[in-house]
């Protein structure tokens, strides 16, 4: 008679926790001053406003968008504040950056905002493999916040976890 086989990951107290869920759906788009300066380097401001005034910002609707200069013109900063007051009535978010900095300021606010008292003093695992750009400083945001509420971290899959943490016992 075969032994019953038991599935102790699936049996186990382990909550693996996926960052992924927290990722905001929306396209992201990058918007690139340097086609805005005098060849790509130079920027004029009575230009530089004209264009600005005169721009189709509505085809940024709903829109995630990372305002940077692909140049090595040095930008002021009133010129990326003044292209994020056109585009403030239109997108859901607009940073100075790149995509990946974009990504981790949605993550930074998502992560700030999650309540983790149902995690309380469980055993964590945060799940490593992902479909959706998941930055790095993302998974460092997330311990910073979940490590002083749970028992012990993890990261991985539950059938090959790395051990980040454990409480100390008192």
């Amino acid at each position: 008679m075969a032994e019953e086989i038991i599935n102790r990951v699936a049996n186990s107290k382990l909550i693996t926790f996926n960052l992924e869920d927290y990722y905001q759906e929306g396209e992201r788009v990058i918007f690139d001053v340097k086609d805005w300066l005098l060849e790509g380097f130079v920027l004029r401001e009575g230009e530089f406003r004209e264009q600005a005034k005169n721009h189709d910002w509505n085809q940024y609707k709903n829109k995630f968008v990372a305002l940077t200069c692909s140049s090595d013109a040095i930008i002021p900063a009133w010129a990326y504040m003044l292209l994020a007051t056109y585009l403030q009535p239109f997108v859901k978010k607009v940073v100075t950056g790149d995509l990946e900095t974009l990504e981790t300021v949605l993550y930074t606010e998502a992560i700030q905002k999650m309540d983790l008292s149902e995690l309380q003093d469980k055993a964590i695992i945060v799940k490593g493999c992902s479909q959706k750009p998941v930055p790095k400083n993302a998974y460092l945001l997330l311990i910073e916040k979940l490590q002083p509420v749970v028992k012990s971290l993890m990261y991985g899959e539950a059938c090959s976890a790395v051990p980040l943490y454990k409480k100390p016992k008192n």
